[in-house]
């Protein structure tokens, strides 16, 4: 048998034992408890979500899914371990706007690319934001801030969670699409930028829902429009920003999982399964609801799909807004 042929039957024989060898190892996954790497402090709106989804899918899976949270630089130094671990299924992180569609624009070196550098497992959920202003403003909705806003340019302040962050993105493409200059003022978390907006100090905030809900309905501050592509049912009766006289705007949070480049599809279906059972279950829709968020399950496929067209959408406003990590 001449020389090719032989190197053809091992190439292939090795191919056949890899494959299967895989194929078990898929197969008797879970072995052992599993990591969900979050990359915020605990007690935050993220980390309930994926404590909440890691319960459900435990009970799936027969093993238990830990939680681990780990913050810094907007969530990517933990994105990036994430990115560097074995690809074996035990190491999973907690994906979002921030870490897959702002964070590599917004760091000069965020160490990760976004679409090849991970796998997705599928989508949790997506929370729109809420637009605040404080009772001193007079404007009731959104038509009255822009044609205030137009009069005043540059005089309006408005606050954020921080150089970057969602609340800061979705005003900056509020600025763009309605024409509008308004000054920013940055803070370190949402709770500062609240409480600044509560005494006065800034006069408007895009702010995630579960905090503003009970100051919305307290009368603390003025909701005046909701940043998803339909209204929260949190608040019915508010119209979407688009709805609002600027159609197309969309600024949405998403929330999903994600494995590092090389983990085995097999896996990535076995957790994909049962990520959409959890997120598809009636008690964890009505505890994500119950924060004003709304399930999202989705494939790998559309995942992948949705953090592509994400990072593509930031990517612009990041550099429009000039805004960079200190």
């Amino acid at each position: 048998m001449c020389c090719a042929k032989i190197l053809l039957l091992t190439c292939a024989a090795a191919f056949g034992l890899a494959t299967a060898t895989q194929s078990a190892f898929s197969q008797d996954y879970p072995e052992r408890p599993i990591t969900l790497i979050v990359p915020y402090a605990a007690g935050g709106g993220n980390d309930v979500m994926a404590r909440i989804v890691a319960e459900k899918m435990s009970k799936t899976l027969g093993q238990q899914i830990v939680v681990e949270n780990r913050g810094g630089a907007g969530g990517s130094i933990a994105t990036r371990m994430v990115a560097k671990a074995a690809p074996d299924g035990y190491t999973l992180g907690l994906g979002g706007t921030g870490t897959l569609a702002i964070d590599p624009t917004l760091y000069s070196n965020v160490g990760y690319d976004p679409r090849n550098d991970f796998v997705p497992v599928g989508l949790i959920a997506t929370s729109a934001l809420v637009v605040l202003v404080h009772p001193s403003l007079p404007v009731n909705n959104l038509k009255e801030l822009i044609a205030l806003a137009k009069q005043q340019s540059g005089q309006l302040n408005f606050a954020s969670a921080g150089v970057g962050s969602g609340m800061h993105l979705g005003t900056e493409l509020f600025e763009l699409m309605a024409e509008v200059k308004l000054t920013h003022i940055p803070y370190k978390g949402t709770g500062p930028a609240l409480t600044d907006l509560l005494g006065g100090h800034v006069k408007l905030y895009f702010s995630s829902l579960p905090p503003a809900i009970p100051l919305v309905q307290s009368g603390k501050v003025r909701a005046l429009a909701v940043t998803g592509p339909k209204r929260s049912p949190i608040f019915p009766n508010l119209p979407t920003v688009a709805e609002s006289g600027l159609p197309g705007y969309e600024a949405v949070l998403h929330y999903g999982v994600v494995a590092p480049a090389g983990t085995p599809r097999p896996i990535i279906d076995k957790l994909n399964a049962a990520l959409r059972e959890a997120v598809q279950s009636p008690d964890l829709a009505a505890r994500i609801a119950a924060d004003g968020a709304e399930p999202l399950a989705s494939t790998p496929e559309e995942y992948a799909a949705d953090i592509d067209r994400e990072e593509t959408k930031w990517a612009a406003i990041v550099k429009r807004s000039g805004a960079k990590a200190q």
